[in-house]
Order: C-alpha cells, then sequence, then structure tokens
C-alpha cells in the first residue's frame, strides 16, 4: 500500500492521526484485526461469557413497519432496521464509525485503489438452506447499480464501479475492478441497501422470498401493522456461551406510525420493550422519559439533524445569494435551546459533525440579517421575498425550528409561510418542495454522507437522495480526489474545502446537531446503541423472557 502499516503508527505515535483516525486507515485498507489494535498499543476488551444470559423470549419494538420490497430501495432507517434482522452485508461499520468485515472474511486493495479482492466468509448458508457463495454477492451488486432499481446505490458507487468491473475468482472470491480509486469502498458495501441477496430466489419483492443470512426468518409482514421474525437454529455466529446466535426467540416490529407519544405510552404501558432508536423524537423522548425510573436511556450522541435544503434548480434558490441569506437567518444557539432544549450542538450548514473522523472544525456563520437583506436586494428581491416551507407536523421539533426561523428571517426580508402536513404526505411529497426541512439520520461515515446527498449520476442527474439537486462539478471532483487519497493528512485537507464549499455555495442549512437516544424497558439488555440509529437484536437478551401474546 501507498501507506504502510508502520506508517501509520508513526503518524500516529507523533500525534498527527488520532486514534480513531489511525483505526479508521487501517480498517479502510484492510489491515484491522485483534493483532493490529493491540500492536498499537489499543487495549482490546474480552468478551464476556455471559453465563446469566438468558435464552428466549419475544422482543417488541415500536417502530414503523412500512412497504417493502427491493432492500436497495430502502430510505426509511426504521425500514432497514426490520431488514438487517434478516439480511445481512458484506462489512459493518460499528457504533465507534469503523468498518470491519462481516460477510467479508476480509480484504484487499491493490496499491493504486482500483483493485478491490473481497473473500467471502464460507459455510454460511441463506435461512433457506442455500450456501452464500460468490454468485449471490455478484447478483446483488448487479441490483444495487441497476439504476432502474431506484436505490441511492447508483449515486453511491455508479462513479467507480460498473457491472463489467466486477469478477468472480472463485466460489468464494470477488475481484473488483474501479474506474477510479476509492479507499472508502468498504465503507460503502456497510449501507443499509447494499444486503447481500439470494440469487437463486430474489426476483424484486423480498417479502415474497426473505432469504438473507441473518439470525432471524421473517414470518409476516404487514404494512402500517406489524413485522413478526423468529429465530434461525442454524445461524453462523456463536454467542458468548458457545451456542448458535440468536438469543431472542424472535421480534415483534408494531407500527406505532411516526408519533412518538405513542411510541412512549406503548413502552410505559409494557406493550412495546424498545423504541426503534431510529424514529424521529428522541429529544421528547428523553424530556419525559429521562427520570422514569421504568426505562433506560442509552446515549448515541451527535447522530441526527434537521436538514434545512433548498432546491437550486428551482427559483429562488438558484441564486446562491439568496440561500446564503437564508442560512443567515438562522440564529443556532436559539435555535438549539428552544427547539432542542440545549440537546446538541451548533451546526455549521456542512453534512460532515464532529463524530465523522473527515470532520475539519469550522466557524459557522452567525446570525446576521442586515447581511441577508443586503444579500436579497444584491437578487433584484428589493421589497423582500415570499416562500413557503414544507415540513411535516408531527415532527414537534422540526416545526419550532421552522417557527423559530421564521421569527428571525423577517428583519432580513423573508416572508415565510410553514406549510405543515402529515408524515406521510411530506414523505411521498418531499421532492416537490422547493423549500423544506427533512430529518436525516447519521451516515457512520462522512464521505458516504457526502456521496449519497450531494452528487449527480454521470449524466448530470441528480443521485436519488439528492433532495437538492445540487450537484457542484468542483465538490465532486474533490469528493473523487479524497476517495483516492489514503494519506490521512491530505484527505483531511481535501474535507476541509469540501466542508468550506458546502458553506459557501452549498444548498442545505443545518443549524443544529442533536443527540439522540436509545431507549428501552428495564428487561432489555445487550442493546448497543448506535449513532445512525442501527439496531441489530442477534446478541440482545431479555431479563425476563416472555412470549407473544
Amino acid at each position: 500500500m501507498n501507506v504502510p502499516y508502520f506508517q501509520l503508527k508513526d503518524l500516529f505515535a507523533r500525534g498527527g492521526l488520532s486514534r480513531r483516525e489511525f483505526l479508521w486507515s487501517v480498517a479502510l485498507l484492510g489491515m484491522f484485526s485483534v493483532p493490529v489494535s493491540k500492536r498499537a498499543g489499543f487495549p482490546w476488551p474480552a468478551e464476556a461469557f455471559g453465563a446469566d444470559r438468558k435464552r428466549g423470549g419475544i422482543i417488541k419494538v415500536a417502530t414503523l413497519v412500512r412497504k417493502i420490497t427491493h432492500p436497495a430501495r430502502v430510505s426509511r432507517e426504521e425500514s432497514a432496521n426490520i431488514l438487517r434482522q434478516v439480511a445481512e452485508g458484506l462489512t459493518l461499520t460499528d457504533e465507534s464509525g469503523l468498518t470491519h468485515p462481516y460477510l467479508l472474511d476480509g480484504w484487499q486493495a491493490g496499491k493504486d485503489l482500483k483493485t478491490w479482492d473481497l473473500n467471502l466468509r464460507q459455510g454460511i448458508r441463506f435461512n433457506n438452506g442455500d450456501l452464500l457463495t460468490a454468485d449471490d454477492v455478484i447478483f446483488s451488486m448487479h441490483q444495487w447499480l441497476n439504476k432502474d432499481t431506484g436505490s441511492c446505490l447508483p449515486g453511491l458507487m455508479g462513479s467507480y464501479l460498473d457491472r463489467g468491473g466486477i469478477e468472480k475468482t472463485g466460489p468464494h472470491g470477488i475481484r473488483l475492478h474501479l474506474t477510479r480509486a476509492e479507499i472508502a469502498l468498504p465503507e460503502h458495501l456497510s449501507h443499509d441497501g447494499a444486503m447481500i441477496l439470494n440469487h437463486k430466489t430474489f426476483e424484486g419483492d423480498f417479502c415474497k422470498a426473505p432469504h438473507g443470512t441473518g439470525p432471524f426468518t421473517l414470518g409476516s409482514y404487514r404494512e402500517n401493522d406489524r413485522a413478526l421474525l423468529t429465530r434461525r437454529n442454524d445461524y453462523w455466529q456463536k454467542g458468548a456461551d458457545g451456542k448458535s446466535l440468536p438469543y431472542l426467540d424472535g421480534a415483534e416490529f408494531i407500527d406505532t406510525a411516526d408519533e412518538m407519544s405513542l411510541q412512549i405510552a406503548a413502552l410505559l404501558a409494557g406493550r412495546v420493550d424498545m423504541i426503534d432508536p431510529a424514529a424521529p423524537g428522541g429529544t421528547a423522548a428523553f424530556n419525559t422519559l429521562g427520570n422514569d425510573p421504568r426505562v433506560k436511556i442509552k446515549p448515541m450522541g451527535i447522530a441526527q439533524a434537521r436538514v434545512l435544503r433548498m432546491q437550486v434548480d428551482l427559483k429562488p434558490w438558484n441564486d446562491n445569494r439568496v440561500r446564503m441569506a437564508l442560512k443567515l437567518c438562522q440564529n443556532r444557539q436559539k435555535i438549539l435551546h428552544l427547539a432542542y432544549f440545549d440537546q446538541g450542538i451548533a451546526g455549521h450548514d456542512g453534512r460532515l459533525c464532529p463524530r465523522h473522523p473527515e470532520y475539519c472544525p469550522q466557524p459557522a456563520a452567525g446570525y446576521d440579517p442586515q447581511k441577508a437583506r443586503h444579500l436579497l436586494q444584491e437578487a433584484g428581491y428589493f421589497t423582500g421575498l415570499n416562500v413557503n416551507l414544507a415540513v411535516a407536523a408531527d415532527w414537534a421539533d422540526a416545526v419550532r425550528y421552522a417557527e423559530i426561523l421564521r421569527q428571525d428571517a423577517r428583519p432580513a426580508g423573508f416572508n415565510i409561510r410553514i406549510h405543515a402536513m402529515p408524515i406521510r404526505t411530506y414523505r411521498e411529497k418531499r421532492r416537490d418542495f422547493d423549500l423544506a426541512i427533512t430529518p436525516w439520520t447519521l451516515q457512520p461515515a462522512g464521505a458516504l454522507w457526502l456521496d449519497v446527498t450531494h452528487v449527480a449520476h454521470g449524466e448530470g442527474k441528480p443521485a436519488p437522495w439528492n433532495e437538492t439537486n445540487w450537484a457542484d462539478k468542483e465538490f465532486i471532483k474533490l469528493l473523487e480526489q479524497a476517495g483516492r487519497t489514503p494519506d490521512s493528512e491530505e484527505r483531511r485537507k481535501i474535507f476541509h474545502q469540501l466542508q468550506r464549499i458546502q458553506q459557501e455555495r452549498g444548498a442545505v442549512a443545518i443549524a443544529c446537531w442533536q443527540n439522540t437516544w436509545q431507549i428501552t424497558s428495564r428487561n432489555v439488555q445487550d442493546a448497543r446503541p448506535h449513532p445512525s440509529g442501527h439496531l441489530r437484536l442477534d446478541k440482545v437478551w431479555l431479563r425476563s423472557p416472555h412470549s407473544a401474546a
């Protein structure tokens, strides 16, 4: 590699890399392991034997149960949390932001970062008994890259990988020939939609043939009602007791809509054991349940943002002066205090936050309505500007954010009309709104988040998750440059430029980053909080197992 392990270790020892950056770098370059971690001087906690862990019981989760067909098309984290109990990815990005092999046994990157060898674990079976092979991986990748699938993955991976670049090297070996270097490939493989499908049975609707390699099987799936999962007896991972995971007999995901009040009531009444960690409205739940002895609240850290986004192909947002003017109307500390009860940190209108290894501290623009008014006048709006701001009425904190912005933007000349609507209406029509507030759950890797939200396809069409239709050529070029830069110091400089461009001419405003929490009953054990709201039930157990009603 261009940056061998000993160079990374030396850079870390000299203070040029943080602990997280060191581990992140060696992980992406395929060198991460327990021995590497120990050689670098990081203690590796021994796995608890878990003699007191109980097997059995059905865990009940308050969530959304929306229509699911193709896993690569899933855009809601709640839906992904159901699917990931049944299907799995090649890699996994953990709660600390490090990416590990999962269905893969490992990977090797070529010196130019354009050739990647992926090695599958052997002996893993789908829940219908079929062995996992390279054919399943190649089939799944073809599905991901098919633009007709309606996935964000072509925008994430399509700029450097096409179907012709996927080679089978053996029953469990795949070689990827990239059209350009990309160091973040292992992180991209951990994306929610990058689940491995059974090439023998999948025909476009996962619920009709729910064959995955995960710890549970899908018994039934009723949209807007519930999903019932049952444990496998032949799952490939073992528990601390040496027996096959999972510990639970099953899981029941119960639809409680997007209303946090209903989810809180269900938890307190004992009808559910936990609230889906991806559910919006965690601040309200924290304020309501923070001192309740019946529940456990574990912090997941800075993990969400309410993104104020503008569509740059529509007036008036095609003029960067107007976009900058609106950003200057954000009184960040006021929004943080009144909308989020000081549970978070101020943002700086960029998609990266301090949790991301690529993050560079940036000064945020202060509240300056006079400068904003001047920019509006420069853009030709001498008497002010009337705009509509779309928001889902059920997201109380997002509505409060909109109300504060409306008030503080008046001195600048903005007349903001808030268009509040049911969540389902907002979700279905969000691409029709030129100005809106969308909740975004944190992606564990900063580069991955930029790749899915700020890029365009080769023909210039914005990628599916690019809500703003902003596709800045310099930004995309720098993002690709970061992908072929293994040197951590040089990559950090590139991300500094990327964040600056977002601030100076981007199409999103992020006033605050919010804290989030995992909220469960006291009965739930070993549920690991993940900053992206990911839920994995393979090692979760119940102190007092109970059966389904």
